[in-house]
């Protein structure tokens, strides 16, 4: 294990958050907590953006120094008193919260070695179950890229056209630690996790302390108490727990045969699940299945994609998610008057964050956008405020008869627009570039045979259903709620018998948070996260991305669901310290009103003996025998505080069985030599043929292109005898664990290139291994490849292969791997 590197990288992160501290202050500066939580993924977005800026003039060193520079500039900038420096004295213009900073590090360093732990047992970057060769190549390949965007190692002489922010921050940090990337994979993929649970703990935290200031409570409810514990359970739901699938698995599982076959039968036909799946217990348990659910879809949550250890996208953008998040919260508390601090946040700080998203993970680009217009939308302040020349415009619309409600929902979008704009602009070197390909994309309607099934959505997503949606209720403060309530079932049973079984899941919490924030004071931005959250679940069950990257919408929900979420998690941080807490400063409230009285009971009671002694009347009633101090204690105030916990008790059982279970299975073996990080030395243990071969090719400087068979099956004209390419090792392994381009890879090309340009790669491919001398030297000249392997791939694609050119000589053999290097200069005398 390497525990030096493991310290190195926790010092780095040491720095960043006492960088970040001064950044989330300002942010946050009337918080309990003051953000301290989010400084982590704060000085990362810092660093990275300005990198990536200057990467596509040159990227290295500069970038790194002038990213670093960045973000030292900016926390002294917000740390001091700018006046106070001119005048030649050093003061803090920011107020750090101390106990609130400690516990945000002690979340972190817990969810970091965590994280660190689990990778230990099985760090391997092995192409099944995932897209860690993806992954691990665009690590490789930014390592050695001189400018950006990389080149695409799948896609030789080309550059990327994937999203690869997240790929770039990792990278930024290796440089900063002296990290080879085969370690760096591990550790930057344990700093994101605890990046984003820090970040919820965070977020939770500050808006359950803000829940507690505004309601009556005792030493239960207090700002600090709420704040922890909202933040520990926001812990739980968003880097810990899992849908309902595992623990309904199990439970039909014991029934008895009688009612657990039917049982089975009723889910399997209405979600992803065989009947034998169903009923077989703790012994068919994978921790893969909880992931494919809904049909034709992939239902991941956080701690599925961490236990699966792909450096991804979907998973490496949640921090910067939630710190938007975050932003739209400092909006939201932000009073109207304050119009520089809300444009600030609005116009500068969201399409910042907006345009590093877009690099980071472009399906979260719109999410940081929408959660500006939410936070505009339900803010007490007046969006048109933030707009020159608007007070004519929010005077008239009134008086046009234009309800309230339509003059925000106007207003809020407004503005979001104006955001958006500013965003796109920013993010226009990755959108103009990177993002840009031959791969077909369309936004479709989703048909009723393509949307999810009620039973399918309730089992990934029953407990925030019941979380959320119980909360909600309860605080709700209007008149007739009941009526509120039938509505939505009665909207509910009519979607599932049309076909949309989102108008019982998810549109129901965005209703209610909508009502919520527009009636009840005690509902906060808790609500705008449930929102945010129930409007990206319901319109996946309207339109998808059709794309060439997945069948159908799977891509589409696939990404969604992991903002979803995330947002959800956090919010049940919320919910669920107030269903307990708010509950039980009733009670408490009530037994110190009943103290209360019977003290004063006591004292008349003793002041009419006193006057009975002396023979005087006494001119107060008799004493009363304490039955009010009694009847403070209402059964209905002990009712909802044991409801309240049997259903947070409930929620977490049932979302912990997963874990368990998951957790166990993985800790029971590791690496042959022990745990370690290296992503890499599953390579020697699985597949020591090739092993020195790829080692060789890792040490080549630059990205010459190298020759391997492509990553698809389809070989016109020939027979491929390898058993499946893609998420395979017989497809790519050297291009992929190095980072040195090849002219075709995986399959995955064809979505970000179209089907016409990688087939005719392939076949040039083809022909290079197979063809004449003639055409094997043009193309070899065509693509500048220096490098060809030739490995079981290979032989088992193109059978035997020679070259018989003197251009050509072997440059290294060992294994099963022959690797020859091509001299351009004496292709082009032939």
């Amino acid at each position: 294990m390497e525990y030096a590197l493991v310290a190195r990288w926790l010092v780095l992160y040491a720095a960043l958050f006492a960088l970040g501290l001064p950044l989330v202050a300002r942010l946050l500066p009337h918080s309990v907590g003051r953000g301290a939580g989010l400084a982590v993924p704060a000085s990362l977005v810092v660093l990275s953006l300005p990198a990536y800026w200057i990467g596509q003039l040159t990227w290295g060193p500069i970038a790194l120094a002038l990213g670093l520079l960045t973000l030292l500039l900016a926390s002294a900038l917000a740390a001091l008193d700018l006046a106070a420096l001119r005048e030649g004295e050093v003061r803090l213009a920011v107020d750090i919260d101390v106990d609130a900073a400690t516990d945000a590090a002690a979340v972190f360093l817990l969810a970091f070695a965590f994280l660190v732990a689990v990778r230990a047992f099985d760090p391997a970057v092995h192409p099944g179950g995932g897209e860690k060769f993806l992954d691990f190549g665009l690590l490789q390949t930014l390592a050695r890229s001189p400018v950006l965007p990389p080149e695409d190692f799948w896609f030789a002489n080309e550059s990327v056209k994937y999203y690869y922010g997240g790929h770039l921050t990792a990278t930024l940090l290796s440089w900063l630690t002296a990290t080879p990337p085969r370690f760096a994979y591990n550790l930057a993929l344990a700093g994101f996790y605890a990046s984003l649970v820090t970040a919820a703990f965070e977020l939770a935290g500050a808006i359950g302390a803000d829940r507690a200031r505004s309601t009556a409570g005792g030493r239960l409810s207090t700002p600090r108490v709420r704040r922890r514990l909202a933040g520990v359970v926001a812990v739980f739901f968003v880097g810990l727990a899992s849908n309902l699938v595992t623990a309904g698995q199990l439970l039909v599982g014991a029934l008895p045969t009688s009612v657990g076959r039917p049982a089975a039968e009723f889910v399997a036909a209405r979600s992803g699940y065989t009947v034998d799946a169903l009923l077989g217990g703790v012994g068919s348990f994978s921790y893969w299945d909880a992931s494919r659910v809904i049909p034709g879809t992939i239902n991941e949550f956080p701690l599925f994609a961490w236990l699966n250890g792909d450096l991804h996208a979907h998973m490496m953008g949640t921090p910067t998610l939630l710190l938007a998040a975050a932003v739209g919260y400092a909006y939201y508390r932000t009073p109207e008057p304050a119009h520089r601090r809300r444009r600030v946040l609005l116009f500068a700080v969201v399409p910042l964050l907006g345009a590093w998203q877009a690099v980071q993970s472009t399906w979260s680009f719109p999410s940081v956008l929408a959660l500006g217009w939410l936070a505009a939308l339900f803010s007490p302040a007046d969006a048109w405020s933030l707009l020159p020349r608007t007070p004519g415009i929010r005077q008239r619309l009134p008086d046009l008869g234009v309800p309230r409600e339509v003059d925000r929902l106007a207003a809020s979008f407004v503005v979001a627009g104006v955001a958006a704009v500013a965003a796109t602009v920013l993010a226009s070197p990755f959108l103009l570039g990177a993002a840009t390909g031959g791969g077909e994309r369309a936004i479709e309607l989703l048909g009723p045979e393509m949307r999810s099934g009620l039973g399918g959505l309730l089992l990934v997503h029953g407990a925030f259903v019941v979380g959320l949606g119980g909360y909600l209720l309860s605080e709700i403060r209007i008149d007739r709620p009941w009526l509120l309530l039938a509505g939505v079932v009665a909207v509910g049973v009519v979607g599932t018998q049309i076909g949309l079984a989102a108008l019982a899941v998810s549109v129901p919490l965005l209703v209610l948070a909508w009502v919520g924030l527009r009636t009840s004071a005690s509902i906060g931005y808790e609500a705008v996260l449930v929102a945010a959250g129930a409007g990206l679940a319901t319109i996946v069950e309207l339109v998808y991305v059709s794309e060439q990257a997945g069948p159908g919408r799977m891509n589409t929900v696939f990404k969604t669901y992991s903002q979803v979420w995330v947002f959800w998690g956090t919010a049940m941080g919320v919910a669920l310290s107030g269903l307990i807490l708010n509950a039980a400063s009733r009670v408490g409230s009530g037994a110190r009103a009943g103290a209360s009285e019977r003290a004063e009971t006591n004292g008349r009671a003793k002041a009419s003996e006193r006057s009975a002694k002396s023979g005087e009347r006494s001119a107060t009633p008799d004493a009363a025998s304490g039955d009010e101090g009694e009847r403070s204690h209402s059964p209905r105030d002990v009712l909802r505080v044991v409801a309240g916990v049997a259903l947070v008790v409930g929620l977490v059982a049932s979302t912990s069985v997963y874990g368990v279970l998951a957790l166990g299975a993985h800790f029971e073996s590791g690496p042959a030599g022990g745990p370690t990080l290296d992503a890499t030395q599953f390579v020697e243990t699985d597949h020591p043929e090739q092993a020195d071969a790829i080692e060789w090719v890792d040490g080549r400087s630059g990205q010459p292109t190298m020759l391997e068979a492509p990553g698809t099956l389809t070989y016109p004209g020939g027979t491929d005898e390898r058993p499946r390419a893609m998420y395979s090792w017989h497809a790519n392994p050297a291009s992929s664990l190095t980072g040195v381009p090849t002219v075709a890879g995986w399959q995955h090309e064809i979505g970000y290139r179209g089907e016409d340009a990688y087939m005719d790669r392939v076949r040039d491919v083809d022909a290079m291994y197979t063809g004449s001398a003639s055409e094997r030297a043009a193309l070899l000249a065509e693509y500048e490849v220096r490098y060809i392997w030739v490995g079981p791939s290979e032989r088992a694609r193109y059978g035997s292969v020679a070259f018989g050119s003197e251009a050509i000589e072997v440059a290294h053999r060992s294994g099963d791997v022959t690797i020859y290097e091509v001299d351009l200069d004496a292709l082009d005398d032939r």
